[in-house]
């Protein structure tokens, strides 16, 4: 696995495009207590959301990195809900940042992080899964919804 080519990096990284865009492109600028602090409790939301998955990971002592082998089939827990609740998880934190940034212009990389997401991890660890667990991945699949 490449260094920085994994999930938690891209997501930093369109964090800090977003902090960048809200910052220095602030388009329609908006500064709500309300909506700042939605924004953080999303922000902790996500971070305990993404501690509760990778729990699930050591639990069924499978690898948690993508581009791996997976060894188990995880659908209990967060993965009863959504297929990818970690990258749901670390969408859902970029958007809290953007909310706490206060601009529209901080909401947009957070669409070009989901498809990162999708076409870099999403995409080919469901084909692994495919090719690992067979016919009980299908059934997951067929059951559980990609995101939520």
């Amino acid at each position: 696995m490449k260094l920085f080519d994994i999930p938690p990096v891209w997501t930093l990284l369109f964090c800090a495009i977003s902090f960048l865009l809200a910052h220095f492109i602030p388009l329609w600028a908006f500064d709500a207590l309300l909506i700042n602090s939605a924004g953080l409790v999303l922000m902790a939301l996500a971070v305990a959301a993404i501690i509760w998955c990778a729990t699930w990971f050591r639990r069924k002592k499978t690898t948690i990195e993508p581009h791996h082998k997976p060894t188990t089939l995880i659908v209990e827990g967060p993965y009863r809900l959504s297929r990818n609740p970690i990258y749901l998880a670390m969408l859902v934190f970029a958007f809290g940042l953007a909310l706490w940034f206060g601009t529209l212009s901080g909401f947009l990389p957070v669409v070009a992080l989901q498809q990162i997401l999708l076409r870099r991890f999403v995409l080919p660890e469901e084909a692994g899964l495919r090719a690992a667990f067979g016919e009980e991945a299908e059934t997951y699949i067929a059951k559980t919804r990609r995101w939520v």
